[in-house]
């Protein structure tokens, strides 16, 4: 016998006993956003390669490592979409969104393909919200989007969590600091992983974000950009902590925090758990980019967003115990035996779900007993039986499952309302 296939590794089926989650957060999804004046666009599930080695830059890991490419018939460079901000850019741009009245707000979920190690909470297709505001460079907007996110994991039930926050200042007045980092690496770079030796010279930024143990001590005593910000980015900084602590949202400031992507400039930030020392568990993070457009071939545009995977979202709301009552499958359950019962079961169940019933129809053939069980799991409230003397009499037994078992013959022309008077009291 052949072997079952089974899901590729770092991807999942998504059961229906996971489906409460899901519904939990697309629902505390499309309130947040409602309030903060989002609205919601979708971009295909593959975009051209070279839209994310320019937006989300060539030294970050998800396009030197973690990119799904391929190449269609036509011999365009493909790739399956690793994350929404270059595609929401691109968008942004190619339908003119910087005729409409600005800032733009927009949001999106939207599946992400990442060819990265799977565990737990992390796959290598998940699912992300993400938030997008562009064409504004307020940094109240900053806060804004902050605070929608903080907002989103409090309506879910999430709670003992943090927002870690940085400014990475801007590009020009960076140099000085990114020559000043270069120097203090240099002298360590045999002791470095090998990602960080390639960076080094590339991207020397990028050593900060470094997860690699081999890192890590180099890390705490590296120069920190926070002591040397332009006062631009210092003044804009303060106001989105200021912020911040008005809407009573904790922040701590982490001059190691500079996020995994190339375009980022001044405010960048994460939210992770309190429990969660050097932010390995983050829930969702993201920050500003400025430059963004410039590089995708627009004009300078400033836009600040983040990304939320839900299934990390999950973990932490099994974390607090948040749960969900098992609903039941139907309303009513209609139980037949009769001879050529089948076309007034079939009927009747239209009519019952025309009226907004949710009906399930037991099956042909089976025993009352066995249709009595499959109705009990379902966890209908009632169940019609449809048997021979009663469809003689043009009528059905209507029995609450769940109140106590009783039971009376009602006409079938006056069933369907006699459940819904009952569903409604």
């Amino acid at each position: 016998m052949a072997g079952r296939f089974q899901a590729p590794r770092g991807t999942q089926d998504i059961l229906p006993a996971d489906q409460p989650y899901w519904a939990a957060i697309n629902g505390a999804i499309l309130e947040v956003t409602r309030l903060h004046g989002f609205r919601r666009i979708d971009t295909p599930v593959f975009e051209h390669a070279g839209l994310f080695e320019k937006g989300s830059g060539d030294t970050t890991d998800v396009v030197e490592k973690e990119m799904y490419t391929f190449k269609d018939r036509g011999g365009d460079d493909l790739a399956l979409t690793p994350e929404a901000t270059p595609a929401i850019a691109r968008a942004y741009l190619e339908h003119g969104m910087a005729s409409w009245p600005q800032p733009v707000r927009i949001y999106t979920t939207h599946p992400m393909f990442r060819y990265d190690r799977p565990q737990k909470g992390r796959y290598r297709q998940h699912t992300q919200f993400d938030c997008e505001v562009l064409g504004s460079g307020d940094a109240l907007i900053d806060a804004e989007v902050i605070s929608l996110l903080w907002r989103l994991y409090e309506r879910l039930g999430i709670r003992n969590l943090q927002v870690r926050i940085n400014s990475i200042d801007d590009p020009e007045p960076r140099r000085a600091y990114i020559e000043r980092l270069t120097e203090y690496y240099a002298p360590h770079v045999d002791s470095l992983s090998e990602d960080s030796k390639r960076r080094l010279s590339r991207n020397p930024l990028r050593l900060l974000d470094s997860k690699d143990g081999r890192d890590q001590p180099f890390k705490e005593a590296a120069p920190k950009l926070s002591d040397q910000l332009s006062e631009p980015a210092a003044a804009h900084h303060r106001v989105v902590m200021d912020a911040l602590s008005v809407a009573g949202i904790p922040f701590v400031n982490d001059p190691l925090l500079v996020r995994g992507l190339d375009y980022y400039n001044r405010t960048v930030f994460e939210i992770v758990p309190t429990d969660d020392e050097r932010a390995q568990g983050t829930i969702g993070g993201g920050g500003r980019y400025d430059g963004l457009m410039e590089l995708l071939g627009g004009p300078a545009t400033p836009g600040i967003g983040f990304g939320s995977g839900f299934e990390r979202i999950i973990l932490e709301m099994q974390k607090h115990e948040v749960t969900f009552p098992e609903a039941a499958l139907a309303t009513a359950f209609i139980v037949h035996r009769a001879p050529d019962s089948h076309r007034a079961a079939f009927k009747l169940a239209g009519d019952l779900r025309s009226a907004g019933v949710s009906t399930i129809v037991g099956e042909t053939g089976r025993s009352l007993k066995s249709q009595f069980r499959s109705a009990d799991a379902s966890g209908a409230r009632f169940a019609v039986i449809l048997g021979e003397h009663e469809l003689d009499r043009g009528a059905a037994i209507l029995k609450d499952l769940r109140g106590g078992g009783a039971q009376v013959e009602v006409p079938l022309d006056g069933l369907v309302r006699a459940v819904a008077t009952a569903t409604d009291c």
